[in-house]
């Protein structure tokens, strides 16, 4: 088909070329001094088209002639970067193939062969393998080396327009202080990210990391919920996290305004959640805020229904440490806990040591004799019952009651 329509253009050609040349009445004529010079328009024309072509091929090979020391510079400089890029990519292979000797020479091979380029060759290139230089030095726990190529490789960083490699560097130099258990060091590279960059997942994971390295359980919550969001944990894993720190901000709570303070930076979500709010409550009571710890204990009280059997188990044993001090306006309130729940050991444990401590005696004994056997409960709690039992008993002046009640309390022990 190609010839076909080559022939076509061929044709159509020459039948343009008979129609303009055909009726040759033209001429031209030169004068030079005494002498002139007839030509048909044809010849001229042609001639004329000769000449410029001549012309064109003589610039043309003239400027080939003088740029060929700069095309020689180029080429060499292209063999350059290609022995460059293949030992490059040597390197990363030998690393991937965990021959961190091996991966390390080939990338000082490619350093090399960079430097002796005249024009330094591409910075990327240079940065790609001082990082890889790097990562096989820290591999094979070689830290001073390490330390030396990662300095080069953010030596070329550039702050204003970042590129890649600048957070490839930053990140690796991170969970490297993070393998040197340097948390402070981690923290300090991550804040150099661009905030793009800070938000990615690896980046969240590291500075997580770098928090709960660094004791900042308070600082970790927020990276931990937002790397949550991101779906960098399961579910039923973030929640279990997210409990894991605000358990170790309340338990470095020293007193109560420092408690307090923590509480209230607490996300929403984490004081709806009864684990944290019984561990906070606990805290408070430990501190001898008891007044606090039933004030954190109450909304979740007060919605028992919407509770799993273990949020309501962990909200009763809590209230038993914020016991002291208890107003009546909770006596409704575990009434009613105790119609819905009485099946459940720590909601009955909970009620009776509450009736005691307003002494409500009557209330209180059936319900403690009742906690106080059931194998189910925690023995802490259990222990608790037998003490409370035992100090009713010495209140009716049974001093044999109160002292089996007290050996009972031991046993659990």
């Amino acid at each position: 088909m190609r010839s076909v329509v080559w022939l076509v253009l061929l044709f159509v050609a020459a039948v343009v070329a008979a129609i303009t040349l055909g009726a040759n009445d033209g001429i031209a004529s030169f004068y030079w001094r005494g002498w002139r010079v007839d030509l048909s328009l044809n010849l001229f024309l042609l001639g004329l088209l000769a000449g410029v072509a001549v012309l064109v091929s003589a610039l043309q090979a003239l400027r080939a002639l003088v740029g060929l020391p700069q095309r020689a510079r180029e080429w060499r400089a292209l063999r350059r970067e290609r022995a460059v890029q293949s030992a490059l990519r040597q390197a990363l292979a030998e690393f991937l193939a965990a021959r961190y000797t091996r991966a390390q020479k080939a990338a000082q091979r490619a350093l090399s062969l960079r430097d002796a380029t005249p024009e330094g060759g591409e910075q990327e290139l240079a940065q790609l393998s001082h990082l890889l230089a790097a990562a096989s030095a820290h591999r094979l726990q070689n830290r001073t080396e390490r330390d030396e190529q990662l300095r080069q490789a953010l030596a070329t960083r550039r702050v204003a327009v970042p590129r890649p490699g600048d957070d490839a560097a930053l990140l690796l130099a991170a969970e490297w202080a993070l393998d040197d258990r340097d948390a402070a060091q981690a923290l300090v590279l991550l804040s150099e990210l661009p905030p793009g960059t800070a938000r990615r997942t690896q980046a969240l994971r590291l500075r997580l990391q770098a928090q709960r390295l660094a004791q900042q359980p308070l600082q970790a919550l927020p990276t931990a919920r937002l790397l949550s969001k991101h779906q960098g944990f399961s579910k039923l894993a973030a929640q279990g996290l997210l409990r894991s720190l605000a358990f170790q901000a309340l338990d470095q709570a020293h007193d109560q305004d420092q408690l307090e303070q923590v509480w209230q930076s607490f996300d929403p979500s984490d004081r709806r959640d009864a684990f944290v709010a019984a561990r906070a409550a606990q805290r408070a009571a430990a501190l001898g805020s008891h007044g606090d710890a039933r004030g954190w204990l109450r909304p979740l009280w007060d919605r028992l229904d919407e509770l799993g059997a273990d949020e309501r188990e962990q909200i009763s044993l809590a209230l038993l440490h914020a016991l002291p001090g208890m107003g009546a306006d909770w006596l409704p309130r575990l009434e009613s806990a105790l119609q819905s729940y009485a099946q459940e050991p720590a909601v009955v444990v909970a009620a009776g040591a509450a009736f005691a401590e307003r002494q409500l005696w009557g209330k209180a004994r059936r319900l403690l004799e009742q906690s106080a056997r059931d194998a189910r409960l925690d023995a802490a709690a259990r222990r608790r019952a037998w003490r409370t039992l035992a100090q009713l008993a010495r209140e009716e002046g049974d001093e044999p009651r109160a002292h089996e009640c007290t050996e009972f309390a031991a046993a659990l022990d």
